[in-house]
């Protein structure tokens, strides 16, 4: 029986995603324009580092690896990275995963980090941390244990560490908030803290919990206080978004997702909410006081009328009191202990601004046009058949790159456009409504008929059975109903 389509396709888009991966390691070690020496430096820096695969695990890459790719597209181009889509399931060693199911077992306490570290030291590779949860809790032995220490069995307390971040900006925490209702709708608080510090690097609030919103709280922290080494967040919708993804890779960010479930790395953002509910929003109402059921029947609440003032607000509360106030942890105020480690680096406008547009694959058809959010755009006809990156600004679809491997290829002509802006772009206010006429057609109808009978008009005349024009009397109710005089 033959492979049916729908799984062949699958290993088609992970061959090429892997392929993709591999031509984004080596691109500046491949140019031909560099010495040895200079090849060889780059190589051993990128060995160095730890990468996002397509999987979004972080793993390294040995030099080795490294030179092989390097040759392999010197001698066939891109074509040459991307693994046949059968060799693209990873196999895993079975010593290697009987090794990390008995680490696991004499010590049930240790993560799969701990794990995969300890596979690393032993066995010079490990798998990613998902990949040994999975095999964890398909073991009898180990989920009983688990069981033992979730009840409060000995080692239960080893499973959570306080961790704290050596230096500013080695990691940023990232979250929402439910806020206030502000005129009728309710309002959510991005917010980014530095895990060093405690500062609060990036806030905003919005009426909407999602990227847009994220992208207004982020962008700003990153101009104006530097790029960190990772950012970590939770699986909410906003930040497993493709957006954020290719934000921080842009810009050379690590970034992390909590383990749904664990809390490990989340209290002290949580924390910091708690803060702002206790010693913000308690001071503030969105509800007017006429609603007796609202927070403003309480006195000494400030009644906020719209999200500019809300922002306003909240960055004087953060700038004022909770960064200036001696942290109860750390023995410092957030900020300063923040500029302690500085200066920061700050990314270049230009970086900033390609980070946070959007990107879109596609592949192009024989008449050299791809389609985007119900639109459509003709692009360079050597295009055709093809598959392409499309990276616009979300809120403005009227101008989008082409990129092929992240190379410039043109740019895609708008052809047919019903659609201006991304579905995700929501503004943050709706679009003002035309002005009111004002014109009250009741009310018009009412004074007609009171000035009528103040006239002691007959409306039996009115209606003129003998069809003599003569004798009509055109009036105030002839206009309101549309009917024509004499006709």
């Amino acid at each position: 029986m033959g492979v049916r389509h729908d799984e062949t396709a699958p290993r088609s888009e992970r061959a090429r995603a892997i392929g993709l991966f591999r031509y984004q390691l080596i691109r500046e070690a491949a140019d031909p324009g560099l010495s040895s020496k200079a090849r060889g430096r780059l190589v051993r820096e990128i060995a160095g580092r730890e990468h996002l695969d397509p999987a979004g695990r972080r793993v390294r890459v040995s030099r080795d690896t490294l030179d092989r790719w390097i040759r392999a597209w010197r001698r066939g181009g891109f074509d040459a990275l991307v693994p046949s889509p059968r060799q693209s399931s990873p196999r895993l060693p079975v010593e290697v995963i009987e090794m990390a199911v008995a680490l696991k077992r004499e010590n049930p306490a240790r993560t799969a980090t701990q794990v995969r570290r300890i596979l690393r030291t032993e066995m010079g590779w490990a798998p990613g941390e998902r990949t040994l949860q999975r095999h964890f809790a398909t073991d009898p032995l180990i989920a009983a244990a688990l069981g033992a220490l979730a009840a409060g069995g000995p080692g239960s307390e080893a499973v959570f560490g306080r961790f704290e971040a050596e230096r500013p900006n080695e990691l940023w925490t990232g979250d929402a908030l439910h806020g206030p209702t502000i005129a009728g709708r309710k309002t959510y608080l991005f917010a980014f803290l530095d895990d060093h510090s405690r500062a609060i690097v990036g806030h905003r609030f919005g009426f909407s919990e999602d990227t847009v919103r994220l992208a207004a709280a982020l962008r700003p922290a990153l101009g104006s206080r530097g790029v960190p080494d990772g950012v970590y967040v939770d699986n909410g919708s906003a930040f497993v978004d493709a957006w954020l993804l290719r934000a921080c890779a842009k810009l050379g960010i690590r970034l992390i997702h909590s383990t749904p479930g664990r809390p490990q790395g989340r209290g002290k953002i949580e924390r910091f909410f708690r803060t702002v509910r206790e010693q913000f929003l308690v001071e503030i109402t969105g509800e007017p006081a006429g609603d007796p059921t609202s927070d403003a029947a309480v006195a000494g609440r400030h009644l906020v009328t719209d999200l500019d003032e809300l922002n306003r607000l909240f960055t004087a509360w953060v700038e004022t009191v909770y960064h200036r106030r001696v942290h109860s942890e750390t023995g410092a105020p957030p900020l300063a202990r923040w500029h302690a480690g500085g200066p920061f680096p700050l990314p270049t406008p230009a970086a900033l601004a390609e980070a946070f547009l959007w990107e879109a694959q596609r592949t192009v058809t024989k008449t050299a046009l791809v389609s985007l959010q119900g639109n459509t755009y003709q692009v360079d006809p050597l295009l055709a058949g093809i598959r392409v990156e499309l990276v616009f600004d979300p809120f403005d679809l009227t101008t989008v790159a082409v990129r092929v491997r992240g190379v410039p290829a043109g740019t895609a002509i708008p052809h047919r456009i019903g659609r201006h802006a991304h579905i995700k772009a929501r503004p943050e206010t709706p679009p003002e409504q035309p002005a009111a006429t004002g014109i009250d057609y009741a009310r018009l109808i009412a004074q007609a008929h009171h000035a009528e009978l103040a006239e002691g008009v007959n409306y039996a005349a009115l209606s003129n059975p003998a069809g003599n024009p003569a004798s009509e009397l055109p009036g105030q109710l002839d206009l309101l109903t549309g009917d024509e005089v004499g006709s």
